[in-house]
Parts: C-alpha cells; sequence; structure tokens
C-alpha cells in the first residue's frame, strides 16, 4: 500500500521568472540565428542562467567573454547586461555586424552616466564590483570618473574630487531596502549629490522582492530559482531572509533542491529571478508534487504588462 504522502502548500509569489529585458535578450539571439545562420557569437552570457544559454548554444550560439575571440565575419550580440564603450567601438574597427541585447532599463542607466558626465559631475555607481551590469556602465565614461560604492561603509571612505559637484547611479538589480540605506549614507554625507529622477533599479527586480516580502510571513521555507551568478536572485534569496525566512536557498533546478533541510516543513515559498524560465519553476513544482500532496496558492503583488522591442535590424528581416 501506498504511503500517504504529507501535506505542504506551496507560495507562488508573482511577479516571478523573465523580465521583459531577458525576454527581449533571448529574442534577439534566436532571431540573429534564424537571420544570418550559425554561428552567431554572443559577448559573456545572455543571461544569467545556464539552461538558458545550454538551450541557445544547441542551437548554435558561442559564448565568449571578449570580443577578441569572435571572428570579423560572424555577428556578434552584446548581452543584457550592457558592455563598455569600448566593445562597440572595437566593433565598429573591425567591421563587425552586431547587435546589442543591452536591457533598455540598462541603456536608460549608461545615458543618465554620459549627461551626468557632460554636466562636469563626478559619478558614484551603487553596485557590484565584477558584475557585467557594473562593468559596462562604468565603462560609458572614462577612468576615475565613476566611483564604485558596495556599503554604506564604501560611502564613508569616498574620496570624491568635489563633493559639491556629484551625481549617482544605481545597478538595476539590488536590492531595494539596502540600496535606500547606501543612497541615505550618500545624501547625509554630500548633500548636493544629484540622483536620478526616477530610481534606477529596475521594475522587475523591485516586484520580485515584494512579491516574496508579501509570502515570507506565510512561509517556513523559500526557494529562489535562479543561477549563482545572477545577481537580482541572489537578493531574492537576502530579501527572504530579512523578512524572517531563515531557510531561504538558491537553487539552479529541481535536482538542487536539499530536502532534508525541508523535512517537516508544510508551507513552501517560491520565486525565480528574472532569468530563469517558467519550465524550471514548473520542474521545481513537479518535483515537489512527486514528494507532497501540493496545494499551489500563487500570491500575486503586481501585474507585469512591458515588452521591449527588438532592435530594427532584425525587425527587417520578413
Amino acid at each position: 500500500m501506498e504511503h500517504e504522502k504529507p501535506p505542504l502548500t506551496l507560495f507562488l509569489a508573482a511577479p516571478r521568472g523573465f523580465c521583459a529585458g531577458v525576454d527581449r535578450a533571448i529574442k534577439i539571439v534566436e532571431m540573429a540565428l534564424q537571420k544570418w545562420g550559425a554561428p552567431v557569437y554572443v559577448r559573456h552570457e545572455i543571461v544569467h542562467n545556464k539552461y538558458v544559454v545550454d538551450s541557445l548554444r544547441e542551437k548554435g550560439a558561442v559564448f565568449v567573454e571578449e570580443l577578441d575571440e569572435c571572428p570579423d565575419d560572424r555577428p556578434v550580440i552584446f548581452s543584457a547586461h550592457g558592455v563598455p564603450k569600448s566593445v562597440p567601438t572595437e566593433a565598429r574597427q573591425r567591421d563587425m555586424v552586431f547587435v546589442d541585447a543591452t536591457c533598455p532599463l540598462v541603456s536608460k542607466v549608461h545615458m543618465e552616466a554620459a549627461r551626468h558626465h557632460a554636466e562636469g559631475l563626478q559619478l558614484v555607481m551603487i553596485g557590484h564590483a565584477g558584475h557585467p551590469e557594473v562593468l559596462g556602465t562604468m565603462g560609458q565614461l572614462p577612468e576615475g570618473e565613476v566611483i564604485l560604492v558596495e556599503t554604506v561603509d564604501d560611502v564613508a571612505r569616498m574620496h570624491p574630487r568635489d563633493p559639491a559637484r556629484l551625481a549617482f547611479i544605481t545597478q538595476t538589480t539590488l536590492s531595494v531596502d539596502d540600496t535606500a540605506a547606501i543612497v541615505a549614507a550618500l545624501q547625509s554625507r554630500f548633500p548636493e549629490i544629484v540622483g536620478p529622477a526616477k530610481e534606477d533599479i529596475c521594475y522587475a527586480t523591485t516586484n520580485r522582492q515584494a512579491a516574496v516580502k508579501a509570502i515570507a510571513p506565510r512561509i517556513e521555507a523559500l526557494l529562489v530559482i535562479g543561477a549563482q551568478n545572477s545577481s537580482n536572485s541572489k537578493r531574492l534569496v537576502e530579501v527572504g531572509r530579512a523578512e524572517g525566512c531563515a531557510y531561504s536557498q538558491l537553487v539552479m533546478r529541481a535536482e538542487q533542491i536539499d530536502w532534508r533541510a525541508i523535512e517537516g516543513v508544510r508551507q513552501v515559498g517560491v520565486t525565480a529571478g528574472a532569468s530563469a524560465p517558467e519550465v524550471l519553476i514548473d520542474e521545481v513544482i513537479d518535483a515537489f508534487r512527486a514528494r507532497y500532496d501540493v496545494t499551489v496558492e500563487i500570491v500575486e503583488t503586481a501585474r507585469e504588462n512591458v515588452e521591449f522591442k527588438v532592435p530594427r535590424v532584425l525587425r527587417e528581416m520578413a
């Protein structure tokens, strides 16, 4: 006789998973392969998700870290995270066909940085050192024009050229709460610092964090589906912990779930970072159904209907 499965409720955060910028970037690679055939080169992982990258690789995308790994005669795509200004400049010098899949919300930050720089302000960027989005944004301006801060302590240690001539920008995938604390520290130390008209943290990051906050009081464990190098996914784990959900774990796929760690738990929250496809979320739900008598409850805190057009060079295919 089959053992009865223990009951378990999955609280599914909405919104979760793909955002408009990720959707557009993946579409750009697929349309480029249709238009030019394989191989199409992609500088850096198009989005931070192994499943997505592997499936595009199977279709003929070749992922490289730098432009010098690409031949002159094949198209190259720049990832959703954005690239330093030197990259398209080099592509033009080499007469390459290139398509920029930078998320429009990241491009908006690039334009803000350029505008402040043109007005003679030194930039402060709140972000994570070494993240491709940070490298791309800082690379819009000459060396020394952008000071990177990661923490409130970094703000205290800053030595700007002129404390009265500063502006700040942020990475789009940060923790809303952590960033607010750093912005407050900047404004208190540099009262004249200029900020963005509307905050740089993107709608998708903000919405996914708000959805985790909404489910946190009802759950004993939180699973975030996403990649280890995905900034917005890692922030979701941190938000879960900050909201009192001690067991918050980032898993790439169902096979990584630590079942022993959630033994005896009856309420589990599930969300996914902005570069995790719905198929991986379904896979996690199926893995729970195999072990538990599952009730799924969707907790929706916002509706997203953002869509970004692909570049004209790909729209002209038909």
